[in-house]
């Protein structure tokens, strides 16, 4: 059974909290640039977690 990902959406809210004056995080204005960092970001972090493979039971 091939499950596809569910694509990503916009995260608007993100977006719009942004960290307007704090040094240590960039500022994005354009919603095009925020969303290449947000995928990067996500990838980033998808690729840094544990894999654990599903165990199936088999009762036989």
């Amino acid at each position: 059974m091939n499950v596809s990902p569910k694509p990503l959406r916009f995260p608007i809210w993100k977006f719009l909290n942004q960290r307007v004056f704090d040094p240590e995080h960039t500022f994005y204005l354009l919603p095009q640039r925020y969303w290449h960092f947000y995928q990067c970001q996500h990838l980033e972090t998808c690729w840094t977690m544990q894999y654990e493979p599903e165990q199936e039971s088999r009762n036989s």
